[in-house]
């Protein structure tokens, strides 16, 4: 009876993670001024100055200023963000893309995050720009975090993404194994090419 129901419940967690967040995605303009103000955060921490050299080359960065995590018993996760790769001549044209899972287990609080996933490898970032990137999925892809508390994780190499957080809350970490992301088919039609995408580029190429 239980287990019934604990599947049941997974199969609803999942599904409002794929239904209900694109339809909650924030407008560009918002999720732009948050992205870069996540790019300031990071910045200021001392994580990331511990590993700013070696991240120089990074091929992409993947911003999620606001991902939530909430639950008892049952827990979802998701966000929107913005995926930024490097040029010749610095930084694209930012693109969209929802992430999200489900996940079940003894879990109470609620969590707010951000997010940068910096992106070191090309199949990682074709693996994400190619749709329905799933974390963990057994594609070859490491995935280290890049925090106060992990610096050990991030090595002279670092990993295909480095993920770095500011996550807070009553959860006691964040885990993205399982995690999903996906182009927002919606918010991708035209292109995002106003004075705030061109703030965020720069920003970015201060930043790296």
């Amino acid at each position: 009876m239980f287990k019934s129901f604990a599947k049941l419940a997974s199969v609803a967690a999942l599904a409002a993670v794929c239904f209900v967040l694109p339809a909650q995605a924030a407008d560009k303009a918002q999720l732009l001024r948050d992205a870069s103000r996540t790019v300031d955060h990071l910045r200021s921490d001392p994580a990331f100055g511990a590993a700013r050299n070696m991240l120089r080359d990074a091929r992409a960065v993947y911003i999620v200023p606001k991902l939530i995590k909430g639950g008892f018993i049952f827990g979802a996760e998701g966000g929107s963000g913005v995926l930024l790769h490097r040029t010749a001549n610095g930084w694209s044209t930012p693109r969209f893309y929802d992430m999200g899972s489900a996940s079940f287990g003894f879990q109470i609080g609620l969590e707010q995050a951000e997010l940068v996933f910096i992106i070191n490898s090309e199949r990682a970032l074709k693996g994400i720009e190619g749709g329905n990137f799933k974390i963990g999925a057994g594609a070859g892809i490491t995935v280290v975090t890049l925090s106060s508390g992990a610096e050990g994780a991030t090595t002279l190499r670092g990993g295909d993404i480095v993920v770095w957080t500011s996550a807070t809350g009553a959860y006691g970490g964040l885990t993205l194994n399982g995690t999903v992301i996906k182009g927002d088919d919606e918010m991708n039609a035209t292109p995002s090419t106003g004075p705030l995408a061109t703030a965020l580029r720069r920003n970015l190429a201060r930043t790296w």
